[in-house]
């Protein structure tokens, strides 16, 4: 590429893991919304990872893991589930979708 010529730009969607090709896509989003939030809820309250760790029933190796993006080990449902002994709460909305096929997961934060 000279230096007169643009480089090439691809819009990307708003799943980076989409973007990436994985096959998993939807739930890695979900999972690193949930990680965010989580991360969120830990610095509001002032807590240390161990704090954090004891309320939510997240081992604190796992927790620090997750919390650098490393979370594969962990399931939604675990994370859902410290979210709650977090102080917040969750609800799961399951609803008809207008194409036919497979539906979309989204985690959406009120």
């Amino acid at each position: 590429m000279t230096q007169t010529e643009e480089p090439e730009v691809t819009e990307g969607s708003a799943n980076v893991y989409a973007d990436l090709g994985m096959s998993n896509a939807d739930e890695m989003l979900a999972k690193a919304q949930l990680v965010v939030k989580i991360a969120e809820i830990i610095k509001g309250r002032g807590w240390t990872q161990l704090e954090a760790a004891k309320v939510s029933g997240i081992p604190q190796p796992k927790l620090s893991k997750m919390l650098r993006g490393q979370f594969r080990g962990i399931s939604e449902a675990k994370m859902l589930e410290g979210i709650v002994r977090m102080g917040r709460d969750v609800r799961i909305v399951v609803s008809a979708t207008p194409a036919v096929g497979v539906g979309h997961f989204d985690v959406v934060f009120a």
